[in-house]
C-alpha cells in the first residue's frame, strides 16, 4: 500500500542530536494511501508500552524543524514520539508537491496515530498529538475528530481558515474582500492547467524592508537564517503553490471544538501577532464544553510567534511534560 519514499539517513535537523535518544526514519500511510516520512524519538534503555505523542509543525515548515525539535525534547522526557512531514511536503509523498488541505491534513494527524498504536513499543491507550502554528488548528480538528487522541497540545496556533478566508487580524473579512481573493485563485487556477504546472507562492522572502510588519521580521529571522532555514522547508524556499491552500477559505476547521472531551493545553506567546488564534479558539472551545475541566489556556509573558518554535528557554517544556502524563495516566 505504500509509496517507496527515499528517505535522508544523515542528521540534517536544525537542532543537536541528543545523546539521550534514540532516533529512526519510518514511513506509515494515511486513508488517502499518501506515505508520510516520519522520525522516532525514543528514550535511550526504554521499556516498552511507552505513552506516545504525534508531533507536526509549523505550518510550511519540515519535521527537521520545529517538530523535530519539540518531539526529541519529550523523548528526553520519557515519551515515545513521531515528527511527521505532512503530505505534499518534505519527504513525505503526495502530488502534486505543495499542496495543503483541511481535510488531508487532518487525516494526517489521525494516520499517526494509527501508525503508534500498532507499535509494540506504545500504549494504545496513552497515545497524544502535538501541533505548532498551523498545525495547531489541525490538532484540535483532529482531537474533535479522533476519540483515541487522549491529550492535544496546540503551540503557538494559526487557524488557517480563519487567516485564509479573513487575512490578518480578521483585515479582510468581507464578502468583497472574500469575493476577490477567490476570483484571482480560479484565475490561477486556469493559468496552472494550462502551463501543466502550479505557481509557487513564494515562501519567506530573502530581503525584507526597514518597515516591514514585525511579524514579517520574526518569519525571516527563522526561516532565512541558520537558526531554522531547510532545505526542505516551503517557508524557508519557494512557499506553497498559490492555490495550495485554496480549500482553506470554505471549511472552517474548529467547529466542533466544543465536543472535545480529552485533554487540551493551547500555548501562545502574549507579544506574538498570531496570539488572538489561541485566545479565540480556547474561548470558543470552552463554549458548553462537556469536560472544561481538562483544557487550558497557557499565554506565555513577553514572548513572541518563533519563539515557541525553538527557544528551549521560552517553550514549556517541563508543564507539557506534566500535562500529558496527567492527561494519559
Amino acid at each position: 500500500m505504500e509509496e517507496k519514499l527515499v528517505l535522508a539517513q544523515e542528521w540534517d535537523k536544525t537542532f543537536p542530536q541528543s545523546d539521550k535518544v534514540e532516533h529512526s526514519k519510518v514511513t506509515f500511510h494515511n486513508r488517502y494511501g499518501i506515505t508520510l516520512a516520519a522520525d522516532v524519538y525514543k528514550p535511550k534503555g526504554a521499556a516498552n508500552c511507552l505513552a506516545a505523542i504525534a508531533v507536526c509543525g509549523p505550518f510550511g515548515a519540515v519535521k527537521e524543524q520545529a517538530a523535530g525539535l519539540y518531539a526529541q525534547t519529550m523523548a528526553e522526557r520519557g515519551f515515545l514520539t513521531l515528527a511527521f512531514d505532512p503530505s505534499f511536503t518534505g519527504e513525505s509523498g503526495g502530488q502534486p508537491r505543495y499542496m495543503a488541505s483541511p481535510d488531508i491534513n487532518t487525516e494526517d494527524f489521525q494516520a499517526a496515530v494509527d501508525y503508534l498504536s500498532l507499535r509494540e513499543d506504545v500504549d494504545a491507550e496513552k497515545i497524544g498529538i502535538i501541533g505548532i502554528c498551523g498545525w495547531g488548528g489541525m490538532a484540535l480538528n483532529a482531537a474533535a475528530l479522533d476519540t483515541r487522541v487522549k491529550a492535544t497540545v496546540a503551540s503557538t496556533m494559526y487557524d488557517m481558515t480563519r487567516v485564509n478566508a479573513n487575512g490578518y487580524f480578521d483585515a479582510e473579512d468581507s464578502e468583497a474582500a472574500r469575493y476577490e481573493k477567490k476570483k484571482a485563485l480560479n484565475a490561477q487556477r486556469i493559468e496552472d492547467y494550462q502551463n501543466g504546472t502550479y505557481a509557487l507562492g513564494g515562501g519567506v522572502a530573502e530581503e525584507i524592508p526597514e518597515d516591514a510588519p514585525f511579524f514579517v521580521k520574526d518569519y525571516h529571522d527563522y526561516y532565512k537564517t541558520p537558526r531554522g532555514y531547510h532545505p526542505r522547508s516551503l517557508n524557508s524556499n519557494g512557499g506553497w503553490n498559490v492555490t495550495g491552500t485554496m480549500s482553506f477559505m470554505n471549511q472552517p476547521i474548529l467547529r466542533y471544538s466544543n465536543e472535545i472531551r480529552s485533554a487540551v493545553l493551547i500555548i501562545h506567546g502574549e507579544k506574538a501577532h498570531s496570539c488572538y488564534f489561541s485566545r479565540d479558539a480556547y474561548a470558543a472551545m470552552m463554549e458548553g464544553n462537556p469536560n472544561p475541566e481538562n483544557k487550558e489556556l497557557l499565554i506565555i509573558p513577553g514572548a513572541v510567534h518563533t519563539d515557541l518554535y525553538d527557544r528551549l528557554d521560552v517553550i514549556p517544556f517541563d508543564k507539557m511534560v506534566d500535562f500529558f502524563r496527567k492527561a494519559m495516566a
